[in-house]
């Protein structure tokens, strides 16, 4: 199944730091999360249920 992921609002964790690699969230429609690196944004994002 795939979700589209075009037009998430997508944060950094702010215990990140700035200019440091870390994980960035964005809350999608249905309840899902999404999850991806922010070293490489385009590479793609896991997609989570609110029960997982």
């Amino acid at each position: 199944m795939s979700t589209d992921l075009v037009g998430a609002q997508w944060f950094k964790d702010t215990r990140g730091g700035a200019g440091k690699d870390c994980v960035e969230v964005a809350f999608l429609g249905s309840g899902q999360v999404g999850v991806r690196g922010s070293k490489n944004p385009g590479g793609g994002a896991l997609v989570f249920d609110t029960g997982e």
